[in-house]
């Protein structure tokens, strides 16, 4: 099958919304606004075409790029609807890059980038920079920023902001995970037909970004429930994200060497080799 259909055909084989916390007799519904957005180029252009090709990669990673993915997550798992939702969203992104991580202590490509959602948030591998995948995924995120002002090495808005001064209370946080999300994640946070892994050999990584239970708490209360995002307090929030991220998860090697430079966030849920704290829940 030529390259361009065999990533189109995937794309439309993906399920709706990843992350889902109501169970219907079909996956929740989206709200309209994200449907109504212009979300690839039509044209018949080479240009076009491998926007599209990008797309479908994005929304199909593991079955597009199965050397480079290890579980059972894609790149629409946390940038949930084409990268529409609040929190993680894709409009402008592109347009931050190059810029400076402190976690890696460098100056970073929107490649780079690609490839630390690959080996962290994928438990996967890196994808060479020059193959025609990743090419295609930079040129989707390049449309997708074509209205947005160029504004290199600026990092992005702290989602976690918000939440700093809240402690998660991860009892509370697992019964309201039975009653909110167990039934489209799995009781095991095993994930189903419905909704990603959220936990277990199947998940993302201890060293992704969803790892840091202020993250993932930022995440959940614009998104959570798929259906009905916003309706979780805060605190409720906080609380989910800090037992689920509690939860056992592949281990990340290379770990141990984030924030060189020290001053790891105070829920980094490992120690580092510069003094980095660990995240007690």
């Amino acid at each position: 099958m030529p390259f361009q259909r065999k990533y189109r055909y995937l794309a439309l084989a993906v399920l709706g919304g990843s992350l889902a916390c109501k169970v219907r007799t079909a996956p929740p519904a989206a709200p309209p606004a994200a449907a109504a957005e212009l979300l690839e180029p039509d044209g018949a252009d080479p240009f076009s075409v491998e926007v599209r090709r990008g797309r479908a990669i994005l929304n199909a990673t593991r079955d597009s790029l199965p050397g480079n993915v290890g579980n059972a997550l894609r790149c629409t798992s946390c940038h949930l609807q084409d990268g529409t939702r609040e929190v993680l969203g894709w409009e402008g992104v592109y347009a931050r890059y190059p810029q400076y991580r402190s976690r890696s202590a460098t100056v970073q490509t929107f490649e780079d980038r690609i490839n630390d959602c690959l080996e962290r948030s994928m438990a996967g591998r890196v994808l060479r920079a020059d193959t025609a995948p990743m090419r295609a995924m930079v040129a989707y995120f390049a449309w997708r920023s074509r209205n947005a002002p160029v504004t290199p090495s600026v990092a992005g808005p702290s989602i976690t902001r918000p939440f700093e001064g809240l402690t998660p209370d991860t009892a509370a946080g697992r019964r309201l995970f039975e009653v909110e999300c167990a039934r489209c994640h799995g009781p095991d946070g095993e994930g189903t037909v419905l909704a990603t892994p959220l936990w277990g050999p199947r998940s993302f990584t201890i060293g992704a970004g969803m790892a840091r239970f202020r993250t993932a708490a930022a995440f959940i209360h614009a998104n959570m429930p798929f259906d009905r995002p916003g309706t979780l307090t805060p605190q409720q929030a906080v609380d989910v994200a800090g037992f689920v991220t509690s939860r056992p998860r592949p281990d990340f090697a290379a770990k141990g060497r984030d924030w060189p430079q020290g001053g790891a966030p105070k829920d980094t849920p490992y120690a580092t080799d510069a003094g980095g704290r660990t995240a007690r829940h």
